[in-house]
């Protein structure tokens, strides 16, 4: 990783390189999947209180905010956009990731990320996917909700077994190379996925990733072993999604959770492997711990994620500005070695998850 940066105004925050790329990221990505509209999901904030959340970030030092087309059906590009104008800031200082792939509903409809839609109509036969097609249809309509000229990093949300690398990778440079985004990402797939679209890249003199967007926590490893390394050896700065496992180590496994726990079909899907023995080991030792610090579980577990040397920066996300401040009072928190091996200790292989 390279060396940070700090602000006089902001100390605490820190700026890094995303991979071997030029590009700063603030050491904590604002994830804006929790903004937008409730009529989408329960969980989600309206568009007045995620623009407050969002100034109160770069307030602090967050510059970087990750985004998606398909989260809650759009708005949430279009409350980014509208909180960027309300900080009033230059657009160089700040950076906006979103995505594509998903399919994307109507504004203000229910629905969830990957939710069924029906490819067997005019409207949804090219309405996902890495075609050349839905990639430059999405960056272009992902630019008019986000009232931006370019994204700083456009990534594909998952891997498209139906479209060829060769075609991904060339419409992906061409996004480059017309102005719509700065850099491309990758997130959520195989190892060995990611190395053929990135070898493909490199290979061809396109424009390769520098950064890999994938689920990785405390309770959940896998990508420690073939990911990390791969990203290792091409340069690739990983910024992890769910550093908190969807909640899960914010408070102890036997307590009651949250709105999104109880509402949010995504993380009911992903329930099981939390609630292992080993899973549940780990939750009790990552609350002895912040009970002897006196900070929060939220905390150790962040800071169990910034311990670990591979990792660029997190995306961390809230629903309530005392926790988000929490999570930034965290960043220049660091676990010894000792405690973040306790933690580690109960780990047990699990299945993948998170790649579809």
């Amino acid at each position: 990783m390279s060396t940070t940066t700090t602000t006089d105004s902001n100390p605490k925050m820190q700026y890094v390189r995303l991979g071997n790329s030029g590009l700063k990221v603030s050491r904590l990505i604002l994830g804006c999947m929790s903004y937008g509209t409730p009529t989408y999901q329960s969980w989600i904030l309206d568009e007045k209180t995620g623009i407050e959340h969002i100034k109160h970030a770069y307030s602090r030092g967050i510059n970087t905010f990750d985004t998606a087309n398909v989260y809650a059906n759009g708005a949430s590009e279009i409350v980014l956009g509208k909180a960027i104008k309300a900080i009033g800031c230059p657009r160089e200082a700040v950076v906006v990731l979103t995505k594509c792939y998903f399919p994307v509903g109507k504004l203000g409809e229910a629905g969830n990320v990957g939710g069924a839609a029906d490819m067997n109509t005019p409207e949804g036969a090219n309405g996902s996917g890495l075609s050349r097609k839905h990639i430059f249809g999405s960056i272009k309509a992902s630019l008019e909700r986000l009232q931006l000229d370019y994204v700083d990093v456009l990534q594909c949300h998952r891997f498209d077994y139906d479209t060829p690398i060769e075609e991904t990778m060339q419409a992906l440079h061409d996004v480059v190379q017309a102005g719509y985004a700065r850099y491309i990402g990758m997130s959520s797939c195989h190892a060995y996925q990611f190395h053929q679209m990135q070898n493909y890249a490199v290979t061809n003199r396109l424009t390769p990733f520098i950064s890999m967007q994938n689920y990785h926590n405390g309770v959940y490893r896998e990508e420690e072993r073939e990911m990390v390394p791969t990203l290792k050896m091409f340069g690739t700065g990983m910024i992890p999604w769910s550093p908190l496992a969807r909640g899960f180590l914010t408070r102890p496994w036997d307590t009651e959770e949250g709105l999104r726990q109880k509402t949010d079909a995504a993380y009911k899907t992903r329930k099981l492997h939390m609630h292992t023995d080993a899973m549940k080991a780990i939750n009790e030792r990552v609350a002895e711990l912040a009970k002897k610090k006196g900070v929060s579980m939220a905390q150790i577990a962040l800071a169990w994620q910034l311990s670990c040397d591979f990792v660029t920066a997190p995306i961390v996300g809230s629903t309530r500005l005392a926790a988000l401040d929490e999570l930034i009072d965290a960043v220049d928190m660091r676990l010894t070695p000792g405690e973040k091996a306790y933690i580690d200790e109960p780990y047990v292989p699990q299945a993948i998850i998170g790649h579809t």
